[in-house]
């Protein structure tokens, strides 16, 4: 029980220098990095809505290639990965 505990704290710790180290690099970029990481975060977003669609596509087709689809799901995986680490970057936590 005492090991829970401590690992719980541990984490916890460990998301807030996360959160705050987000913060502060949301704080330092300039308008060129924030534009430019708004690029990207767009290029992601849409990459990720492709290959759903390729994935979707390929599930419903005759041509089901099951290692095909395995890939793509873990590129889409990594991809909302990219998406959650840009949105934490640029979109900053509005506490009501």
């Amino acid at each position: 029980m005492c090991n829970h505990l401590l690992y719980d704290v541990f984490f916890d710790r460990q998301a807030h220098k996360d959160e705050q180290g987000t913060r502060q690099r949301m704080m330092q970029l300039t308008s060129e990095q924030r534009a430019r990481l708004g690029l990207e975060l767009a290029s992601k977003r849409q990459e990720h809505k492709d290959l759903d669609a390729a994935i979707h596509a390929l599930t419903h087709s005759g041509q089901n290639d099951p290692m095909l689809v395995q890939r793509l799901k873990k590129k889409k995986l990594a991809l909302k990965d990219r998406i959650k680490e840009l949105e934490d970057i640029l979109l900053p936590d509005i506490i009501a």
